[in-house]
This record gives structure tokens, sequence and C-alpha cells, in this order.
């Protein structure tokens, strides 16, 4: 396995980004009227160190370990010669709304202060996990699946790495090979990543080139130092609105926006435009997927100028409905209280 240790040094455009570091976020007004699935140049972007460089023609990707009988190697080429699936699927950030913990909730949270655009939808094409541990034969004691990437060790703790549960990987994990028909971008993971659904984004580790599969619980600084006790991504709500959008008074104004919960479909939707004092049902469109996200829209003519409150508040298949306020994380992970997004109804 080959990887060259030049980072790829690119310009981010501001209209679509804003740039934390080694990471951009997904501006939410660049989504609107795009369509279901985020396009790849506006996917939002989350490197512990940079981008490696990778040679598809030695790349390998290793399956081994004391839970498999036949340790493989597969190549690029044996990769995609494979009987294939195509999952529409979000990736999310597990701070994703972290900044909100300080600007809400007056309590904020060490870690990049992400808005809600750490976080996109992809069509993602690839061949599942247990394809590939099934032909390195699986046994059935096998605990853990541990990916690692090629990118760069991080600092002293090594490359990014983070068990799953074998049941998880045996479930509707796929190793992905295409992101939105053409092959995955440098930052997003070429030549293979893998796509969890449902989990946090740190599960989804990018440059993928080794699976160890072990009969024992397996830990890395990945579920222990970062991201402990952090699996499920909780539900979520954002408008395809600039933040503080000017609009025009009376209206009427169609508001778009997309809820998702990694537990399960989203059900209903509710808009609130008087800083949650009532609450009206948000009208749904487009698809309706378990782990992807839900489009809605909802009609607005507000009367009187000002600053306005906007909230939207989802609610899951399990029952779950986001909250007005959420208990604060340590790390800043799992915000799901409501957002309060401003605008200004201005005259004309």
């Amino acid at each position: 396995m080959k990887q060259a240790t030049a980072a790829i040094v690119k310009p981010l455009p501001d209209h679509l980004f804003r740039v934390h570091g080694n990471s951009a976020e997904m501006r939410w007004e660049a989504m609107a009227g795009l369509g279901y699935h985020t396009p790849n140049d506006r996917f939002f972007v989350r490197n512990h160190t940079f981008t490696p460089l990778i040679d598809v023609t030695t790349w390998r990707l290793a399956v081994h370990g004391d839970g498999v009988r036949c340790p493989r190697e597969f190549s690029y080429e044996e990769l995609r010669a494979m009987p294939s699936r195509t999952y529409d699927v979000a990736i999310e950030c597990a701070g994703n709304g972290r900044r909100f913990y300080r600007t809400q909730q007056h309590d904020g949270a060490p870690g990049t202060q992400w808005a809600l655009g750490a976080i996109g939808v992809a069509r993602w094409r690839g061949v599942p996990l247990k394809h590939l541990l099934a032909q390195a034969g699986v046994r059935p004691e096998a605990v853990d699946v541990l990916p690692t990437g090629l990118d760069a060790p991080f600092d002293d703790h090594g490359h990014v790495r983070r068990p799953l549960p074998v049941g998880k990987a045996l479930d509707d994990v796929l190793v992905a090979y295409e992101m939105n028909g053409v092959p995955l971008p440098p930052d997003h993971g070429f030549p293979a990543r893998l796509v969890v659904p449902g989990w946090v984004g740190i599960a989804s580790i990018k440059w993928l080139g080794d699976l160890e599969v072990s009969t024992t619980q397996l830990f890395t600084p990945w579920n222990t130092v970062f991201y402990a006790d952090v699996t499920t991504q909780p539900i979520k709500s954002a408008f395809e609105l600039p933040w503080y959008a000017r609009l025009p008074v009376g209206g009427p104004h169609i508001l778009r926006g997309r809820s998702w919960s990694g537990q399960g479909r989203i059900v209903r939707v509710e808009v609130s435009f008087d800083g949650g004092l009532s609450w009206r049902p948000a009208e749904h469109h487009g698809k309706h997927l378990a782990r992807a996200w839900l489009p809605w829209h909802v009609a607005w003519a507000p009367q009187r100028t000002g600053t306005r409150l906007l909230m939207a508040r989802a609610t899951d298949e399990t029952g779950t409905t986001q909250p007005l306020t959420t208990p604060r994380h340590p790390f800043g992970y799992h915000f799901d209280a409501v957002v309060q997004h401003p605008v200004h109804v201005v005259n004309g």
C-alpha cells in the first residue's frame, strides 16, 4: 500500500463553505434548489490531518485478524468487479451543531464550532462489507471489525481507526468507491471508504486500507479518548436559508428545509415562526429514507417587520422529537435541540 506524504492544497469556495482548520462546512443556503443529494463540491469535509494522495495501482485493502479463517487482500480492480450496491446515506460529524451549545444554551464545548452544515447525503456505490468478510471466512466468534485509514497519523494516536461491532459490520455497512456517480474525490476517501448508515461520521473511515477482524473487543483513541460512547446520530432539522436572511414582509414565502435521524425515518416536521409559542405542520416532499434526510416545506406570510426566530422540529419513527434544549456533552457531540434560526423581515 503506497501513500503520499504531501497534502492536496486547493482553495475552498467561500460561498459554499465555512472553513474550520482542516475542515469545511456546507452552507445550507447553497443546497436550496439542488435536489436530494449533496453535490460533491458542497459536501462537508472533516480531516484529522490532511488529504492523502494514494496510488490506486498499488493500493490494497487487507482483511485479516483472528476473527477470519482466510486473510485476504483486495485490489481496486477486484473491488470494482464485485457485485455492487447503491445506498442513499447521510454522513454527519458527531459534533454537528456544536456551536449552539454556546450560542443558544450559553454553555460552550471545545472542538470545531460547526453550525448544522457538517452533514451531507450522497449516493454511495460499493460492496457491502459483509461480502468482503464472507470471502475472508469471518468466524462465528468474531466480535469487532477495526477499519484503519491511510491518512497521516494524528499526533501520537496513530492512524484514524475506530472499531465496529461485527453485528453492525454484517448488517448495512458499505465499502464505497463511488460518490454521486463518480469515483470518490480525494477529500472524501479515494480509493475506498466505509459508509456506516445512521452512525456518527467517524465510523465511516476514509482512505480505507486495513480491516482487522477480532474475536475480542477492540479499543483505540477514537472510541476511548475521542468519540467515546457515541454511535447512532440523533435527530436534527435545518432550514435552507442563510443566517439572518432578509425576507420581505407579507410574502408569501415558501420556506424549505430538511430533517434527519440516525434512528429511523422522519415521520413529522413542525415549524414555529414565533420562537416556539406555536407550531405548524410542514409538508413533506421527495424521498423518505431511513438513513438519509426528509425534505419539507412550509408557507409563511409575515405581517410585521423585525427579527424573527424560525424553528423546526422533527419526530422520527421511534417517537423521538427534538427537544427545545439538550444536556451539554463535554465534547460538544450530539446537539439535537431545536435550532433558533434568525431572519429579518423587511419592507420591500
